[in-house]
């Protein structure tokens, strides 16, 4: 049950890699013209426990493509667990996002995961004019028309939208800022808060980062006020590079191990 209750932990970290920086919240606008992203961009990341005791990996793909006629940005994440621990419980989850190029705001969002015999398939249209999400719950052959909050983003295309939104230079340290994303069948609460920034150990070498404490309000999903901590490369790329959990003995962990297609060049500190 030990380890049954790590991977399930590991699971939240395993979606939340995704959105890294969605507890970011701004008002919806017209994105910046030099975006922090671009189409091939790929992540690996590789979760564990403690950074010792393997337990999965997931990645996130971006692509072009169109939608209805319109441009757009086409995500994909994929999250398994992998060695010993995929006997035990084994997660296989796929996650996508359809999201303008121009504004950000998603179109379309699919959730589709078994983890340990727990299945879900949804998919999620947005009408960001009306403010409705229309819920497919494939699973169940049921369809929700929902009201959703302006701009509203899902949990993926909030991610991506922030990277391009954030500004390192306006941020002081202990800045909080709140934001909602809908997910399912609700719209969520999120307060981030600014812990400024710090070198970190990474598979490439010392890379400058800026760290976050993501605070989650309580729903149906996610446990209320249930922190970890993000570290995004601080440079122009503004890419995940690790998350972690603190448990009362050890930590959950997800690092960032293999990358590619970056649009900006990426910073390594060498420095002791």
């Amino acid at each position: 049950m030990r380890y049954i209750n790590y991977i399930y932990k590991l699971e939240i970290m395993r979606y939340l890699f995704t959105v890294i920086l969605f507890f970011v919240g701004f008002q919806a606008s017209k994105v910046e013209k030099e975006t922090a992203f671009q189409e091939g961009e790929w992540f690996k990341f590789e979760m564990s426990y403690s950074g010792l005791l393997k337990a999965g990996n997931a990645t996130l793909s971006l692509n072009e493509t169109t939608l209805d006629g319109k441009p757009v940005f086409h995500v994909v994440g994929k999250g398994w667990t992998t060695g010993a621990i995929k006997w035990m419980f084994k997660v296989k989850d796929r996650y996508e996002s359809y999201f303008d190029k121009e504004t950000g705001v998603p179109y379309k969002f699919i959730r589709k995961i078994d983890e340990g015999g727990h299945t879900k398939d949804i998919e999620i249209k947005f009408d960001h004019k009306n403010r409705k999400a229309e819920v497919f719950n494939k699973k169940n052959k049921s369809v929700k028309t929902l009201t959703t909050e302006k701009d509203v983003q899902d949990m993926v295309s909030m991610y991506y939208y922030l990277r391009n939104k954030i500004d390192i230079s306006s941020l002081k340290q202990g800045d909080e800022i709140k934001t909602t994303m809908f997910f399912d069948e609700e719209n969520y609460g999120f307060k981030l808060k600014y812990l400024g920034q710090e070198i970190i150990k990474t598979e490439f070498g010392k890379v400058n980062t800026i760290k976050f404490r993501p605070y989650v309000m309580a729903g149906r999903v996610f446990k209320e006020e249930e922190s970890l901590t993000l570290w995004v490369s601080a440079d122009k790329n503004k890419m995940p590079l690790k998350i972690q959990a603190d448990l009362a003995v050890g930590s959950l962990r997800a690092d960032l191990v293999a990358f590619k297609g970056l649009k900006h060049s990426f910073n390594i500190e060498f420095k002791d």
